[in-house]
């Protein structure tokens, strides 16, 4: 049976995470396992791999990093034998190159770019970003072609591509920010789709089934 590595490295509500993976599993055919696992080993083997994240870019940027072995797994997984990847808001933060909260921390460096605080153009507008909004995608599997749905964000920093080719989708929140990014097979969402019900639950089947 196919598995989907869902990376616990201290951070993010692993058990939301988990219970959507495998609803979302179950209504595939031969739909993967889901394994919560900070094991170099296990990440390394795995069909599919899944990142989340929730709170300070630096923070869990350290917090993969004093695991030993999991980034070179992560890498070895998603670089070397082209596993599918999604990191779900500060996990596809992690992509870029430099993440800019409380100061200027490296990141994976897989999508190049920057993590900034948002900015929206309306001042009414409140940081962080808290809510549904619509995200709307240009064509990808992982969008079921060019849609738009609503999705649950929450948070208050947004990658900044260097190449703008790679921004999947994107939300309008005092002006256009960066919802989804993808390059190659690796992809990622800053709304949390194991919160936004049908339509994330439906997106998290299409990346089970997503092979680039």
């Amino acid at each position: 049976m196919p598995t989907v590595a869902l990376i616990d490295y201290g951070s993010g509500n692993l058990r939301s995470a988990e219970k959507a993976l495998a609803r979302a599993a179950g209504t595939l055919r031969d739909g993967p396992e889901v394994v919560v696992t900070d094991s170099p080993d296990a990440i390394a083997r795995a069909d599919l791999i899944v990142l989340p994240g929730v709170g300070a870019f630096a923070a869990c940027m350290d917090a993969l990093d004093e695991r030993p072995g999991l980034v070179e797994a992560m890498t070895e997984a998603v670089w070397v034998r082209g596993r599918p990847f999604l990191g779900v808001c500060v996990g596809m933060q992690l992509l870029a190159s430099w993440g800019l909260e409380f100061g200027s921390r490296a990141g994976l460096g897989w999508i190049a770019g920057e993590v900034r605080r948002l900015e929206p153009g309306d001042g009414a507008m409140k940081v962080p970003h808290v809510g549904w909004n619509d995200v709307s995608a240009r064509h990808h599997p992982l969008f079921a072609g060019a849609s738009t749905s609503q999705m649950y964000f929450t948070h208050s920093y947004v990658f900044h591509p260097a190449d703008p080719d790679v921004i999947l989708a994107t939300s309008d929140y005092g002006g256009d920010i960066t919802a989804a990014v993808v390059q190659a097979n690796v992809a990622g969402v800053q709304f949390h789709p194991e919160k936004s019900q049908g339509a994330g639950l439906a997106l998290i089947a299409r990346f089970l089934e997503w092979r680039p």
